[in-house]
């Protein structure tokens, strides 16, 4: 039952009915007895500043930022925390009676579901791709105390822009390549493998992957963060090489699970969330 003491958490967007976010923390909400409440919010471009003021106004207490505002949100915040000054992007806000701070929860996402598996620190990554999931994570990967990081994408002027800008903000060890044979002699002695393309990704599940099996070895750790089909070609092609894979609902459930912490300072179980997540995803 929602009254006048339920608190008001949301997401906003555009579009926005797609979302996964609102079964995952209204499920939370509901198990954990919450009296709070997760709705989606469809803010078009050019509404972002008047739903911010309105959103303080009315007293919401936390949001999640996706598709096309992670960026702009920016201007509208008294605060950032290091994730997403360092990655220029936000995807999570808290509001305090005297304080709006955002904060980024994809890279950190990416590094809690490949922690299930095994550590980042002192490990080679290979990302796939140069955009926005890319940017998150590659910034949280380094900052976790990765030991090297190689950016492979299709455009390698894109790859190169993220690599200047990574090795601008912090002292570490990035390195950019080309598809294909670049990309495979790099493979060799990789530790992790992230896909951030959307290669692979519902209704064209039947693409090529930038990586097939013969490119792996047994000892790599594959994550894709494309989680529509849950099992991806390209770790389809991981496990034919023997090496172990994660799934992309892994991120996404891992990133609700800090925002979610952010805003409560209650740390939520993560079955909680996979089981919500995976009742909406499963037939």
């Amino acid at each position: 039952m929602i009254t006048g003491k339920t608190s008001i958490f949301g997401i906003m967007g555009d579009p926005v009915e797609h979302s996964l976010s609102p079964p995952m923390h209204n499920t939370t909400f509901s198990k954990l007895a919450i009296d709070s409440v997760y709705v989606p919010f469809h803010v078009k471009k050019g509404y972002l500043q008047s739903a911010m003021v309105g959103a303080r106004s009315m007293g919401i207490k936390g949001l999640n930022v996706t598709i096309p505002h992670k960026t702009a949100v920016i201007e509208y915040l008294d605060s950032l925390d290091t994730a997403a000054k360092l990655i220029g992007a936000v995807n999570t806000v808290k509001f305090d009676e005297n304080e709006v701070k955002g904060y980024n929860t994809d890279g950190l996402g990416a590094v809690k579901a490949i922690e299930e598996v095994t550590t980042v620190k002192n490990k080679k990554v290979v990302i796939l791709g140069a955009g926005g999931a890319a940017r998150a994570i590659s910034f949280q990967i380094l900052l976790e105390g990765a030991e090297s990081l190689v950016i492979a994408n299709r455009t390698f002027e894109k790859a190169i822009e993220l690599k200047e800008d990574l090795a601008g903000k912090l002292d570490v060890n990035v390195k950019t390549v080309t598809l294909g044979f670049d990309l495979e002699n790099e493979l060799k002695n990789a530790d992790i493998l992230i896909n951030t393309t959307p290669i692979g990704m519902y209704p064209n599940v039947n693409q090529k992957p930038l990586v097939t099996a013969d490119m792996m070895h047994g000892g790599l750790v594959v994550n894709d963060v494309v989680y529509n089909p849950l099992e991806t070609g390209l770790l389809k092609e991981a496990r034919k090489a023997g090496a172990q894979t994660i799934s992309g609902t892994k991120m996404l459930i891992y990133q609700g699970v800090e925002a979610f912490r952010i805003w409560t300072g209650i740390e939520p179980p993560v079955d909680i969330f996979e089981m919500a997540l995976m009742n909406e995803l499963r037939p």
